[in-house]
């Protein structure tokens, strides 16, 4: 069943990818990851690099921006589970749903799951 996510879609697509991403390095680092592993998880869902990823940082993009510009990773859709309460795969809204992925995958790195697992490789 799909969930209805649409009390909160407007502010996810207007928040700024700058105003979360410390909070992802700060949840990471206390776990003992590294932000060069947070990276290659950002990467590996969006395509950003690290040049890339540091500009959207500095322009302050919306979440909108920021997945509008990603090429979004085909496996991306093999991201399941709970986040904030929500089941990713039953979000409805795209842009909602992609930013729980990322959320997602910092909460898989944060929890110790090993890069493989998280980045999907079969």
């Amino acid at each position: 069943m799909k969930k209805d996510t649409s009390h909160h879609d407007e502010r996810v697509a207007q928040m700024s990818f700058a105003s979360v991403y410390p909070h992802y390095v700060t949840r990471i680092e206390k776990n003992g990851r590294t932000k060069a592993e947070l990276h290659q998880v950002i990467e590996w869902l969006t395509g950003y690099n690290e040049i890339k990823l540091q500009e959207l940082i500095e322009e302050k993009v919306t979440f909108e921006i920021f997945y509008q510009k990603a090429s979004l990773n085909p496996n991306a859709q093999l991201i399941k589970g709970v986040v904030c309460g929500y089941r990713v795969e039953d979000i409805e809204n795209p842009l909602t749903q992609q930013a729980r992925y990322l959320d997602k995958l910092v909460d898989e790195l944060a929890r110790g799951r090993k890069m493989e697992k998280i980045l999907r490789v079969s």
